[in-house]
């Protein structure tokens, strides 16, 4: 067993090496950090949504940005989109779930907000929905997907690529650059 404990931290690892060596990933960071301050210092704000694990790291980004992360200051307008249930199995019953979130963006966003969109595979049928519809409203979209082509990698207009296949090791990349995003998105305005 310590051999198979010791392997998942070397994946780890290494997923970690390749975002560090990865320019583009590093660059895109960059940009989402810079837009990021730009609609928060607007009165803008950013909606995250996933599914399962991706929903939980939707949350927890969130969270940090309405919260906080480091720094005692005032909280900023983040929310990720499953957190109302009794909106998400109305619609859901109504239009099918692939349209939970799209309709949560049509309601909440607004036109130079960001939509930071969450999935895997990327290919996840109610983010895809929801990065449309925010596309239709002007909103900036982020996708945070795995390395595989997928078809969130033709509509977003950022996208966050974790260098790997294997799911867990793609979640923990995704929480890695949402925390990074959310320290420095919190050192550049406060």
């Amino acid at each position: 067993m310590k051999d198979r404990i010791l392997n998942c931290i070397r994946e780890s690892a290494k997923v970690k090496e390749s975002i560090l060596n990865s320019q583009e990933i590093v660059s895109n960071i960059q940009n989402i950090v810079g837009y990021s301050v730009d609609v928060f210092k607007r009165g803008g704000k950013i909606l995250l949504c996933g599914n399962g694990g991706s929903a939980s790291d939707a949350q927890h980004i969130a969270a940090e940005l309405s919260g906080r992360f480091f720094k005692e200051r005032r909280p900023l307008f983040a929310e990720a989109l499953h957190v109302n249930t009794s909106f998400i199995t109305a619609v859901a019953n109504d239009y099918g779930y692939d349209h939970i979130y799209s309709r949560m963006v049509e309601a909440a966003g607004k036109k130079l907000d960001i939509l930071i969109g969450i999935s895997t595979s990327g290919n996840s049928k109610n983010v895809v929905n929801a990065i449309l519809k925010a596309k239709k409203i002007g909103m900036l979209t982020v996708g945070f997907t795995g390395e595989s082509s997928c078809e969130m990698d033709q509509i977003c207009d950022t996208m966050i690529k974790i260098p790997s296949i294997n799911t867990p090791r793609i979640q923990e990349g995704h929480i890695l650059v949402g925390h990074i995003i959310c320290q420095l998105i919190e050192e550049e305005l406060f």
